[in-house]
């Protein structure tokens, strides 16, 4: 692995948000990290029981008995999907880039590319203006970000430009995620995966 001053900084910083970040040489190691990931979790606990529907949701969660383990890996190029959905399939994993709404209840992983980082604070630009990658990047339990070290950038400010651009295009939707979600709102007591993922993993993907 190629040790870069940028890649150095976030790993630094992401210990002090309790992100779990690993260094790999290229996509099938992204790809073998979240179907691993995948098998070894408990199944996503959905938060409606088994038989019941939700008028106030824009589609039927899949039943709490429901065993099935899904990725979700929207944004993907289309030969890096198929690769993931081939060996899901082999690993009886369901892997999915859209229709992300019938799994509102939620997923168990989801894999999304992180469009900049931020060293200092071990922050993931993500563009969300696709309502997939949105979704992807709420609904699951664990978030794999995949970020390449070529589009590391220092501060916030170094990322300006690149943001300004992007708008540009159209109305964006643009997150800056650092960890897991999390709020203390009640009672001022630390409450993880409240409005999203309860663990963000990085993957430091080589330039």
């Amino acid at each position: 692995m190629t040790a870069t001053p940028l890649a150095s900084l976030f790993m630094e910083k992401a210990n002090a948000v309790s992100i779990s970040v690993t260094e790999v040489a290229s996509m099938a190691d992204v790809f073998s990290y979240a179907l691993h990931l995948c098998k070894e979790k408990e199944p996503y606990q959905n938060l409606l029981p088994k038989g019941v529907n939700s008028t106030t949701v824009a589609a039927k969660p899949a039943d709490l008995g429901d065993a099935q383990k899904v990725i979700a890996a929207p944004g993907l190029a289309e030969e890096d999907l198929k690769a993931l959905q081939k060996l899901g399939e082999k690993e009886g994993i369901l892997v999915i880039s859209c229709g992300l709404r019938n799994f509102v209840a939620g997923l168990d992983v989801s894999v999304t590319m992180a469009t900049m980082g931020i060293a200092e604070t071990a922050t993931c630009v993500l563009d969300c203006s696709d309502e997939e990658v949105r979704l992807a990047s709420m609904l699951c339990e664990d978030h794999v970000m995949v970020l390449p070290k070529s589009v590391l950038q220092q501060s916030s400010f170094d990322v300006e430009q690149a943001i300004e651009a992007l708008q540009k295009k159209g109305p964006r939707f643009i997150s800056f995620i650092s960890g897991a979600s999390r709020t203390a709102d009640i009672e001022r007591v630390l409450a993880l995966g409240v409005h999203g993922p309860l663990q963000l993993h990085v993957l430091l993907l080589e330039a």
